[in-house]
């Protein structure tokens, strides 16, 4: 293989192999990154026009992003603004940032606290030692991947519930419909209700001013990490459990085979269990009289033995009288 390769004397974007060689970045990934890097910095152009520019198709911009957003090279935040109207800020990295190194960036190098607990900041960032920074209110606030409608279902009906029992994070049915899809992003990774309500409850500050801000900023910051094309493929390729498994037939009588899945080895079925059950009782009930009637046929013989006599109507009668 012989390379030729001039240097650009001008209009260049300086990029790490890093980036041009990671092995979690799709080519569409790498190329909206390479794309957004090399913009001058007074061009304010948020990432999905940046890949319609790019030739960066819809579905695989919201792949893209997520990749990028995984890997820490894209961060972004939504906020509210006295009227109501959402603004999202994107940060723009040439090297992977945590949150909160992304927070510092963003707020000029200074920590910042979650959004939740303290008012929204008002104005751009104030520097920008890595990456850049973009304020934008065009850009669609949830460009993660296309989630089946029925996992959005799902987190919306988790976020209504966590809402409902945690009186700090009330949502309104419009929040809700807008935080659903990052709900669905978690059970896309595997992660269940119990994890998603842990994430968003535990450690809530006192006083909450922004539910919705609270709920999206630890939606995004905690969210598992996507698994690899490696365990995809794994995932892909393991062959489903039959409906069967862990299933075994009744000893009962049934005129076809009964299939039941035991709970603590039990042989019979719940409804041949149930049939034992009551035939143990019904016998119970007819064995506990015989007792009491062995001892009644006991003293008729014993009172005949001894007078001689009979009861006839309730009347004794002496024996051998007509």
């Amino acid at each position: 293989m012989q390379k030729h390769a001039i240097p650009p004397a001008r209009f260049f974007t300086q990029v790490s192999n890093d980036i041009v060689r990671h092995p979690r970045l799709s080519a569409e990934a790498v190329r909206l990154l390479m794309w957004q890097l090399s913009l001058p910095d007074d061009v304010d152009q948020p990432l999905s026009e940046a890949a319609k520019r790019a030739g960066i198709k819809k579905a695989a911009f919201g792949r893209a992003k997520g990749e990028l957003k995984t890997e820490g090279y894209v961060h972004e935040w939504h906020r509210q603004g006295p009227r109501g109207r959402w603004t999202t800020t994107q940060l723009v990295s040439n090297v992977p940032l945590s949150a909160e190194e992304a927070l510092a960036v963003r707020d000029g190098g200074r920590s910042a606290e979650p959004p939740a607990a303290v008012e929204p900041a008002v104005g751009g960032p104030e520097g920008r030692s890595v990456g850049r920074s973009q304020d934008n209110t065009e850009e669609n606030t949830h460009n993660l991947p296309s989630q089946p409608s029925q996992l959005i279902e799902r987190g919306a009906l988790a976020l209504s519930s966590v809402s409902h029992r945690e009186r700090q994070l009330r949502l309104t049915g419009r929040e809700v419909a807008g935080l659903a899809p990052l709900a669905a992003e978690w059970f896309l990774r595997g992660a269940s209700l119990t994890d998603l309500r842990e994430a968003l409850t535990l450690g809530l500050p006192e006083r909450v001013h922004s539910a919705a801000a609270l709920v999206h900023d630890r939606l995004m910051r905690k969210m598992p990490t996507a698994p690899s094309f490696a365990e995809q493929r794994t995932t892909l390729a393991a062959p489903p459990q039959p409906r069967v498994a862990g299933m075994r037939e009744c000893q009962g009588d049934h005129v076809q085979p009964c299939l039941f899945r035991p709970v603590t080895g039990e042989t019979l079925c719940p409804a041949c269990r149930r049939e034992q059950a009551e035939e143990t009782v019904a016998e119970s009930t007819t064995e506990a009289p015989l007792p009491a009637v062995t001892r009644g046929a006991a003293a008729v013989r014993a009172a005949l033995s001894a007078g001689g006599a009979t009861c006839v109507g309730g009347l004794p009668r002496p024996c051998g009288s007509g």
